[in-house]
């Protein structure tokens, strides 16, 4: 879902991806490599993203990921169900 959501603004490489939740998370959350480029994978398998080689700011060749139409939808289906189970565990917590 993370990844998904940073990807909804703009195509960035893996590196990038992985700093970015990294920074918008004020370092509490860390994607490492060896399950992001995974995911990253199975997502263009679902064709939740596309990929296109290109050239990172260090001028290293890596691949740019783009969030689909189909990539949307399941992050606005993923997001729906994260809000309703954190509604669900904030009444438990409330009232338990």
């Amino acid at each position: 879902m993370l990844v998904l959501r940073v990807l909804r603004r703009q195509s960035l490489h893996g590196y990038a991806i992985a700093q970015r939740i990294r920074q918008l998370s004020s370092d509490v959350l860390q994607v490492e490599e060896g399950s992001l480029y995974p995911a990253l994978q199975r997502m263009l398998l679902k064709g939740w993203v596309e990929a296109e080689w290109g050239t990172s700011e260090t001028g290293r060749r890596v691949r740019f990921y783009k969030l689909t139409a189909p990539g949307r939808r399941q992050l606005d289906e993923r997001v729906a169900q994260h809000d309703a189970l954190m509604s669900a565990i904030r009444v438990v917590l409330r009232t338990a």
